[in-house]
């Protein structure tokens, strides 16, 4: 009688050499595996970031230490820039581009690690993304001039890539949305679009007089040649909206690149700053922001609303979580007033790939009683979100 042994897979061997790397090793991670080669050092890697206590974080309560397991584990990268550049360049060698990403956010969260973005050879060696954007918007007024032209450098190249994924598609989207606004089907003879009048009525065409029938003229309002519509981009740049902010300095220049929209931008906290004579070169833009404080919507939908001279052509943005420290009554009186005045008024949670941050509910409610829904809008939903705006029409809001 034989006895049949199940031996173990390449699929199986894969899926346990997973696992250990996830449970961090140790006589109870129950793997039984040990490792050689590059996943020796992956596991370092990850046991320096994982693998310690992390540090206080700004309240001064400790986040939860532990392990990839929840044990708690020796070793960590060290407070000298030196180790820290040495494990930034070891991960970058061992994992793909976006685990690095995680794991630089997740250093610079648990290991306290944001103060070594100030010097110059620790940025050269980080991978950039718009997460590290935000941590160095944070600490850019404590930066040393030798750091400030290495980490607006960084801050470029995540610009420079996001204005190369999001522009074309904006512009082509929100030209076509401006070009059906402004169609009207009675133009006076100055205002007839031939080129689009001959398409509709080749039908009309009658070949015994080498003519077309126009029976529909199309045109375009007056307004088609100047400026027809106005956005207005109000975001609020406390820390958790870091992403946001990224993301809406980089739509703004788009926008103000379209001669047919006038563009505003305005950044707040408890105070409101208007960066609009910014607007063109996105860096600058975030390098006048200082992420963190509070919270005063109504302040800064007072300062927008103040700017508007054409309600019926104009869209109001406002990007925030809504967790409003001024007086929310004047503030949803202030979001009534101007929907009734004409202005397109649109909320957004957030405005980055992460979807729905926390947020105050209870002011979501009230805006969407308004007639305002409140969401948050990746990046690449945001141009068919304005096109709707530009229309007039229903919100293309996202599905779960």
């Amino acid at each position: 009688m034989s006895t049949h042994v199940n031996r173990p897979t390449p699929a199986d061997d894969e899926r346990t050499r997973r696992w250990r790397l996830v449970l961090g090793g140790g006589e109870a991670d129950g793997t039984g595996r040990a490792l050689t080669g590059t996943d020796t050092a992956m596991d370092g890697a990850l046991t320096a970031l994982y693998g310690r206590t992390p540090q206080p974080d700004r309240t001064g309560r400790d986040r939860t230490g532990r392990d990839r397991t929840g044990r708690d584990r020796s070793a960590g990268l060290g407070a000298s820039t030196p180790s820290v550049v040495r494990w930034l360049g070891d991960i970058r060698t061992y994992f793909p581009s976006s685990v690095v990403q995680v794991m630089q956010r997740d250093a610079i969260d648990r290991l306290g690690l944001a103060t070594l973005l100030l010097e110059p050879e620790m940025l050269d060696a980080v991978e950039p993304d718009v997460h590290l954007v935000g941590a160095l918007l944070s600490l850019h007024k404590a930066m040393p001039e030798t750091t400030r032209e290495t980490a607006r450098a960084v801050v470029r190249k995540v610009v420079d890539d996001l204005e190369k994924r999001l522009a074309g598609r904006t512009r082509a989207t929100l030209t076509g949305a401006l070009d059906r606004s402004a169609r009207i089907s009675r133009p006076r003879h100055r205002d007839i679009d031939w080129d689009r009048t001959i398409r509709a009525n080749l039908k009309h065409y009658l070949p015994e007089h080498g003519t077309v029938v126009p029976e529909r003229l199309i045109g375009h309002g007056r307004a088609s040649r100047g400026i027809r519509k106005e956005v207005v981009l109000c975001v609020d740049q406390s820390g958790s909206m870091a992403a946001s902010v990224v993301h809406a300095s980089v739509f703004g220049a788009v926008l103000a690149s379209m001669r047919s929209i006038a563009t505003r931008l305005v950044v707040f906290d408890t105070a409101v700053v208007d960066l609009t004579d910014l607007i063109d070169d996105p860096v600058d833009v975030l390098f006048g922001t200082q992420l963190g404080g509070g919270t005063d919507i109504n302040r800064a939908l007072a300062h927008c609303q103040s700017t508007i001279t054409r309600p019926a052509d104009t869209v109001l943005v406002l990007i925030s979580d809504l967790y409003e420290g001024g007086i929310r009554d004047e503030m949803l009186k202030r979001v009534a007033a101007m929907k009734a005045s004409g202005v397109q008024f649109v909320a957004l949670l957030a405005l980055s790939d992460e979807g729905a941050p926390a947020y105050d509910r209870d002011h979501a409610a009230a805006l969407a009683a308004l007639g305002v829904p409140a969401f948050a809008c990746t990046p690449d939903l945001f141009p068919e979100v304005m096109a709707a705006a530009l229309e007039k029409r229903p919100l293309p809001l996202p599905t779960d």
